[in-house]
């Protein structure tokens, strides 16, 4: 692209970024690194004046995600070079990182830290209270239970360190401008085409925003939802404490709520409120650089009183500085990375949550792949921008939410813990009829789904109550999982996604992104990946053809805005095919179990039998008085149906069904007994077993790719070679005999001894009276089902390994003769 004297600044570039913080330079750094020099880098201010100039620089890395563990690992071994490969000074030191826990159930939650951080390469030591004060002098350790260490953890200046990766940028060619403001962004035929500043028109092919929070006012000039907003955030940096030394290792007390890191000899103290509150401006002012908001002692005093508590020598040190700084928070207390879906060719890094600094490396790479390449270098789907749905786009929940993800910070991380705030917002027509029986609501996407259903009968209380232990709800999810295989379950999955593929192109558009085979005549079913270039699983969902013209695509609710994003700008240019979304149109009852065919040819004159409505098969049938798109398929291991339903008719179909089942012991069952039902059956979750880093192949989906027939479809190139090397790992099920071992996903599995790869999953099968779990055996020569099986396993839980079998065939029906009677 040309570029033309306008002022200071190009007349165009091919890339824009617009952000001059820690993640934006960092972008611009790693385009360069690329060998991509026009780039032109944007700041309203001056570079780091948003709110990377008062971050607190803390630099952990471990989370509950490999690849974002990884991310920020890159982190770690970028700010260890970078000085000396720029001459900027940048604070970094890997002086580690302690965490303690001051009671049983946080010593248990930093045990399973220390096993996940060991699952994905990391070595988190395990210490005494002794040891922990041995490390930090400073603390009293009455309290503390135990602590873990991670030497590779550290601190940095935030400031230093973006200083370096813009010098890192302009001497591999980046052009970095202050002082220009972003006034407009232009958008033609769906892409975007330029900005318009307070200098005037620049074009562009990619934009890429990396404003802070800034970033959401940012996104509407463009038509994107960008979902953060700022909240306050305090901490104080003391004079120097004597026996405070520059090694000291960064601390976190989440019981106390609390972080600390040393500071020129004495030591910066922050920490996570309860009672958040936001910076409660919509949008931020423009002019608000190197500015602070005004210090809120009233709030950070209980904040103080913990810390004080914890290190004693505060009341007496001398406080330099109070800092109350507004940071970008977002809804989930993810970052926010990828391509929006409204507009090709926008960008987004934002949203960091207050460990930008942590994330900065890593994001900035991952982020200047995907520019560069259209993709990412690996799954990041806990950071996606498309995680978010149109719930995301009301002020009053992004701020609810957020406030929540903020005061839950540092608390327990419980297993399967549900959000509270802004709800209920998405209910199914059956909602009120499900809560009097008992249901148990979670929530996704905004939609209240119910989780298990409590037995007023029996004394159970109609709550969760979380626990590393069994939970209160393992004894109601048992006998709906029994039910769902002794008699039959009802389950409202009116939450699925659902979208609508139409046009004279449809087949062979859908034929091209799906890796089944969809051209199948009217009525037929079909269960499919969608493949990226390298062959990775992008979407997992099925596709049900109703007309010559017209696919029906039902897929997970988590998932709606990212499948559809990637269906519709998946269709090859110039075919006549369009997607439409229709969840809102259907409502969805889930019939499962052995009886599932006796209590629908109740409320049915239609013919359900097996010769005349085969597994695998989609039509329209009458049920109790209403029009249904019944599909033969199952995520249990069941003989059943969904039945989508128009959302009017959804309240006649549930209680003709209800009704219907009363002499065949049907039961209400929630989202719990499904994955537990799935996992003994083996049935993969994309997110969890499969995702874009992994292929049919080695997810053992390889039935599902239509390589033997002569058909183009995404990712097929890629699927043949691998196809002709040994796969490199496998996905493999794993029990226990000891059914109260509690497997949550993340466990450390080794084969005779050697560390082979973690659980992805984790649950109980009630069936089978055994915990399972699902992860990869990894070896860099190959794997094959023989080593698989092979092997003498392990599973490392909290610290303690117990033994474990590996499994290649489903734990329940191998050979599927239930989903077929």
């Amino acid at each position: 692209m040309q570029h033309l004297a306008q002022g200071d600044l190009p007349a165009s570039a091919k890339i824009i970024i617009i952000g001059g913080g820690i993640v934006g330079a960092s972008v611009a750094y790693h385009l360069g690194a690329m060998g991509l020099t026009d780039v032109l880098l944007i700041e309203r201010g001056r570079l780091t004046s948003g709110s990377t100039w008062h971050a607190a620089g803390l630099v952990g890395q471990l989370r509950t995600s490999a690849n974002i563990t990884q991310l920020l690992g890159y982190s770690v071994a970028l700010y260890d070079r970078l000085e000396a490969e720029t001459g900027q000074a940048t604070g970094w030191k890997r002086n580690g990182g302690l965490r303690l826990a001051c009671n049983a159930a946080r010593w248990t939650e930093v045990k399973r830290q220390a096993t996940t951080a060991r699952s994905f390469g990391l070595e988190m030591a395990l210490l005494s209270p002794k040891e922990a004060q041995d490390l930090w002098p400073l603390m009293q350790v009455d309290d503390v239970v135990g602590a873990a260490f991670l030497p590779t953890d550290g601190q940095a200046s935030p400031s230093d360190i973006t200083a370096a990766l813009a010098k890192g940028a302009r001497m591999k060619g980046v052009t970095i401008r202050e002082g220009v403001s972003v006034t407009g962004i232009k958008v033609e035929d769906g892409a975007v085409t330029g900005i318009e500043t307070n200098q005037g028109r620049i074009d562009c092919d990619k934009l890429v925003i990396c404003a802070g929070q800034w970033s959401r006012e940012l996104g509407r000039l463009a038509g994107v939802n960008i979902p953060l907003v700022s909240v306050q955030h305090q901490y104080l940096i003391t004079e120097p404490i004597p026996g405070v030394t520059s090694d000291l290792p960064t601390l976190r007390d989440p019981d106390r709520l609390t972080y600390w890191k040393e500071e020129v000899g004495g030591l910066v103290m922050g920490g996570y409120e309860p009672n958040p509150k936001l910076w409660d401006v919509d949008p931020p002012p423009a002019d608000f650089a190197f500015q602070l908001l005004e210090n809120d002692l009233d709030h950070f005093e209980p904040i103080m009183g913990e810390a004080l508590g914890r290190v004693p020598a505060l009341a007496e040190a001398g406080i330099r500085q109070f800092i109350n700084g507004p940071e970008s928070f977002t809804p989930d207390g993810n970052f926010i990375l990828g391509e929006a879906p409204e507009v090709k060719n926008i960008f987004v890094g934002a949203g960091f949550n207050a460990f930008g600094i942590a994330s900065g490396g890593g994001a900035g790479m991952a982020l200047a792949e995907w520019v560069a390449e259209g993709a990412p270098p690996f799954d990041l789907w806990p950071v996606d921008i498309r995680r978010f749905g149109r719930n995301h786009r009301d002020l009053g929940f992004i701020r609810a939410r957020t406030l929540e993800a903020y005061a839950r910070h540092y608390t327990m991380a419980w297993p399967f813990e549900e959000t509270e705030a802004g709800r209920p917002l998405r209910r199914s027509p059956l909602y009120d009829r499900l809560k009097a029986a008992g249901a148990v609501f979670g929530e996704k996407l905004g939609f209240e789904r119910a989780n298990w259903f409590a037995d007023a009968g029996l004394g159970e209380e109609p709550r969760d109550r979380y626990s590393y232990e069994r939970p209160n709800w393992f004894a109601a999810v048992g006998r709906e999982h029994r039910s769902a295989r002794e008699a039959a379950v009802l389950f409202d999955q009116t939450s699925f996604a659902k979208f609508e593929l139409s046009g004279r192109d449809a087949e062979s558009a859908l034929s091209y992104i799906a890796a089944n085979d969809v051209a199948k005549p009217v009525g037929h079913l079909v269960y499919t990946q969608m493949l990226n270039d390298a062959g990775g699983i992008e979407c997992d969902l099925t596709v049900s053809r109703l007309a010559e013209d017209r696919y029906y695509i039902v897929t997970g609710t988590g998932f709606a805005t990212h499948d559809f994003h990637w269906i519709a700008r998946g269709i090859p240019s110039g075919m006549d095919a369009r997607l439409s979304d229709v969840t809102s149109a259907y409502a969805t009852l889930v019939l499962m179990g052995p009886k599932a065919r006796e209590i629908l040819t109740t409320i049915s004159r239609d013919d359900l039998s097996c010769a005349a409505f085969p597994f695998g098969r989609a039509r329209w049938i009458s049920a109790g008085g209403c029009p249904v798109l019944a599909l033969r398929v199952t995520y249990v291991g069941e003989l059943g149906w969904e039945l989508h339903v128009p959302t009017e008719f959804a309240l006649t179909l549930f209680d003709a069904l209800t009704a219907a089942g009363v002499p065949h012991g049907l039961a209400l069952a929630g989202y719990r007994a499904i994955e537990s039902l799935r996992l003994e059956k083996g049935y993969r979750a994309w997110g969890a077993e499969i995702g874009p880093d992994h292929s049919p192949l080695v997810a053992g989906l390889g039935a599902f790719v239509k390589l033997k027939k002569p058909i183009d479809f995404r990712g097929r190139p890629a699927i043949e070679a691998q196809a002709r090397k040994p796969l490199p790992r496998l996905l493999a099920a794993f029990t226990t005999e000891d059914p109260d071992i509690v497997l949550l996903g993340r466990e450390t599995i080794y084969r005779d001894g050697v560390r082979v790869g973690w659980l992805a999953s984790g649950g109980f099968g009630y069936t089978i009276g055994k915990p399972v779990g699902y992860g990869y055996v990894r070896r860099p020569e190959g794997v094959d089902r023989d080593f698989v099986l092979s092997g003498r396993y392990e599973l490392e839980v909290a610290g303690e390994r117990v033994a474990a079998t590996a499994h290649l065939d489903p734990l329940y029906d191998p050979k599927g003769e239930k989903i077929r009677a």
